[in-house]
């Protein structure tokens, strides 16, 4: 930490030295040559004179409580008596210091919650197709992803998936996703060399994925899920909705993942949902309640997802036109 030298006079400013024997003294004059996100001490008229941008704990005298009151109102960390420092002042320094930085870290999840949404795919114009998402993050970043990408002019690969957890853990494994899927061709493909990687980098995290890749000309779509629920959705004019389940495991729990392939041909107008369990959130009752309701909001494309959600929520669509 940096101790800024006082420009008045003050009686106790060997005895606080002393006191701090770790920090480092610098000038005024020079505070913008230092790392702008360490803690400073410094004397409290300094701090109200040259307002500079150092995160800062002042220090005043007893009658300064005036001066200690603006320093806070102006940003200042904490202000402390010149004559009564806390009882153990490093430790003190040491958690306004964690806390500075958990706060800092907080400021930037909006910053960071835009960036993981630059990193979701870019609409893109598909002969016979037309692709639909939704992407709501519960609070700032999201442990949810999708994403697809055409490996040929006439194949489109794609996926969604569900970190388990939430928070920066989980978020940091969708961008991990998004830098590592292109050279995958096969959704069996994406998910073995997924599941393979997690396992063996041993982070404690499993995702469920549903991945698939179409064919824009003949309309076959081939499909495979790693343990996730809801289970694909397939609906067609004047036709029941298809479920389309599977049984599988999440990636991330064992190196013998054993992956199958389904198959089906898409109508005039039918449309491939997929979407990850906080779809399910919207909804009362139990999971097979909640599913049904989900189920009927989606084939009349009503669904809506609340303001305020308690789970991430991703939805896909693959609608094939006339």
């Amino acid at each position: 930490m940096y101790f800024i030298q006082p420009t008045r006079d003050i009686p106790y400013l060997d005895q606080v030295i002393d006191t701090l024997p770790s920090v480092q003294m610098i000038r005024i004059d020079d505070i913008d040559l230092y790392d702008q996100t360490i803690i400073a001490i410094a004397d409290v008229q300094d701090y109200l004179t040259h307002r500079w941008n150092l995160p800062t704990i002042v220090l005043g005298f007893e009658d300064e409580g005036l001066a200690l009151s603006q320093a806070w109102e102006q940003g200042a960390l904490a202000g402390w008596i010149w004559s009564k420092l806390p009882a153990e002042p490093q430790q003190a320094l040491l958690k306004i210091d964690a806390q500075y930085k958990r706060n800092q870290d907080s400021r930037d999840l909006p910053s960071a919650a835009e960036l993981q949404k630059r990193l979701l795919p870019n609409p893109i114009e598909l002969v016979n197709y037309e692709i639909e998402t939704l992407f709501q993050p519960s609070a700032y970043l999201s442990g949810d992803w999708f994403d697809y990408w055409k490996i040929s002019d006439k194949e489109l690969i794609f996926y969604l998936a569900d970190v388990s957890g939430h928070g920066v853990t989980s978020s940091l494994l969708t961008s991990w996703m998004a830098a590592f899927h292109g050279r995958s061709k096969t959704p069996r493909e994406l998910l073995k060399k997924l599941n393979g990687m997690l396992v063996q980098e041993n982070i404690e995290k499993h995702i469920t994925m549903i991945s698939g890749i179409l064919n824009l000309e003949t309309h076959q779509l081939r499909w495979s899920s790693a343990g996730h629920y809801p289970p694909a959705i397939i609906f067609e004019p004047n036709q029941p909705p298809k479920i389309l389940n599977t049984s599988s495991f999440p990636l991330g729990l064992t190196e013998d993942l054993e992956v199958e392939e389904y198959e089906c041909v898409l109508s005039r107008q039918a449309r491939f949902i997929i979407c990850s369990d906080g779809a399910l959130e919207p909804y009362v009752g139990g999971l097979n309640e909640q599913f049904e309701q989900l189920v009927y909001h989606l084939q009349n494309q009503s669904f809506k997802a609340p303001e305020h959600v308690a789970d991430d929520i991703a939805i896909l669509s693959l609608c094939r036109l006339n």
